[in-house]
């Protein structure tokens, strides 16, 4: 039986303390979306723990960027990384907050450690940002159902199609 109760998680910004934690989860994110999707999303490599770590830790000083850490018993079990950006015509779109990666380790699933950060992370961005937005994988019903009891809604579909030989 699974232990639904909720760890006592810290909330705090990430550090480049954090980076190797964070590159594990970052990679078990890309796994997951490319079996969700493998002509659609990265596959996973050897190299992806560091390159992932690599990337948020580059975001780390960006002062449009956003990124959480959800610490239990000093170890990184999910972070949260959120982009703040101005008009965007491409999209659509006024001033928001893109909620990019909201990733918890799957041994502390559905304990509240992702609620924890996602509601921190709305309450670091409201004060900048009129909306957050997020995209969800078409196949992760769960996040969808999670993101969706947390308050946001549907707004966009995406859509893909592979170019090359024998298509329409």
């Amino acid at each position: 039986m699974t232990d639904h109760s909720t760890p006592e998680v810290l909330i705090r910004r990430a550090t480049t303390a954090d980076l190797a934690s964070l590159g594990r989860l970052g990679a078990l994110l890309v796994r997951q979306h490319y079996e969700f999707d493998a002509r659609r999303f990265l596959a996973p490599t050897a190299n992806t723990p560091d390159h992932y770590a690599s990337f948020l830790g580059a975001q780390l000083d960006d002062p449009d960027v956003l990124l959480l850490v959800a610490e239990h018993d000093r170890h990184v079990v999910g972070y949260a990384y959120v982009a703040f950006e101005g008009h965007d015509y491409q999209s659509l779109r006024g001033p928001a907050a893109l909620l990019h990666d909201l990733m918890v380790d799957p041994e502390y699933r559905a304990r509240g450690v992702g609620r924890a950060l996602l509601n921190a992370a709305l309450s670091l961005t409201s004060p900048r940002a009129p909306r957050v937005i997020l995209s969800t994988a078409q196949r992760n019903e769960p996040a969808q159902r999670f993101f969706e009891r947390m308050g946001f809604r549907r707004t966009m579909v995406e859509m893909t199609r592979e170019s090359g030989p024998g298509e329409v």
